[in-house]
């Protein structure tokens, strides 16, 4: 098949979207598909159509390196002379003429569904969740009221925005609303240290979500179809689980299945496929955990595009099920294409 993977964008998380494309579109090389990597901001100014394209800027192979810090936006747009436009010059042609779009994309517009919402309009079949689904995941505040309409436990928090004052205790955790990939997150201790943590997260989101600090275990278990994957557990070996520990190789170790009880383990993945499907996920995804010293389990999050980088926890996950990196994009591929 002709495939694009689609990277980059103006997302805070370029970086990592870059690197989890790069790794797919070695694997669907090797599968024996035609790949392309096409940047979603930069698209191709000389080219309209997929063959053009692949036979012009088409590899063998596709290599990126996650730096330790979180890409410099206002810099590309500056280097693109100011240009803000989203999706890049070509992109719209040359995904319309590709057998599948495999979004290989993380952040921005790439996992809130407005791609996806707009591939629709023009027919474009892609990899993964719709648009509904992705915009209920990337919400932070939608899919934890999501959770508890639904009885899952998830750590107390409230919003912060224009209209909402801040009646969270430190210890907390601060987080951007609508990011992934731990960017911008802060444990904060202190009391006195709250504000400023939360002006820096809005950097990234204008709603800041400030959550219960839970002290205890990190897991994630993914989803691939109607399978739900062995639980991971995680364990940085300095601070947690933030943007460093989970591109840098070696920074996190990681162990799965993970050591748990099995009474756990499989409440743990009864949780991640109750709420995968109570957002209306689809194909595959990744749901993460925060479990105590008392053994009580709490659902964190949802990530509808989980990172497919060297260190990402899905690939980990589906070959602790016996299925390889290839197989594993092979495979969502083939879901994705049932859609339809």
């Amino acid at each position: 098949m002709n495939i694009v993977v689609l990277a980059g964008g103006l997302s805070d998380e370029r970086d990592v979207s870059l690197s989890s494309a790069s790794q797919i579109a070695n694997a669907l090389i090797q599968k024996g598909h035609c790949v392309l990597l096409l940047d979603l901001y930069l698209g191709m100014k000389d080219v309209r159509e997929f063959e053009e394209a692949h036979r012009k800027y088409g590899k063998n192979e596709y290599t990126y390196q996650v730096p330790k810090e979180a890409p410099n936006l206002k810099k590309l747009i500056q280097e693109n002379q100011n240009r803000t436009n989203q999706i890049g010059i070509n992109v719209i042609s040359i995904c319309q003429s590709a057998d599948i779009v495999f979004l290989g994309l993380h952040g921005g517009i790439g996992e809130n569904g407005v791609l996806q919402a707009l591939f629709d309009l023009y027919q474009i079949k892609y990899t993964g969740s719709n648009y509904k689904g992705s915009l209920l995941a990337m919400d932070k505040i939608v899919s934890k009221e999501i959770m508890v309409s639904n009885n899952i436990l998830t750590p107390e928090w409230c919003l912060i925005d224009d209209f909402n004052e801040v009646n969270v205790q430190a210890p907390a955790v601060v987080k951007p609303n609508d990011n992934g990939s731990s960017i911008g997150v802060e444990i904060v201790e202190e009391q006195s240290q709250l504000m400023a943590s939360i002006n820096r997260a809005k950097k990234y989101s204008d709603k800041i979500l400030v959550e219960k600090k839970i002290i205890g275990r990190e897991f994630s278990v993914g989803i691939l179809g109607d399978q739900v994957l062995p639980v991971i557990e995680l364990i940085p070996k300095n601070g947690f689980y933030d943007y460093s520990n989970k591109y840098q190789a070696g920074a996190t170790e990681e162990i799965v299945p993970a050591n748990l009880q099995s009474d756990l383990s499989k409440k743990m993945q009864q949780i991640a496929f109750k709420i995968f499907h109570k957002l209306d996920l689809k194909v595959y995804g990744r749901v993460d955990f925060l479990m105590d010293n008392e053994n009580t389990i709490y659902c964190i999050e949802v990530n509808s595009l989980p990172g497919m980088t060297p260190t990402s926890l899905l690939p980990q996950e589906a070959l602790a099920k016996g299925m390889s990196y290839e197989e594993l994009c092979q495979q969502i591929v083939k879901l994705s294409l049932e859609k339809y």
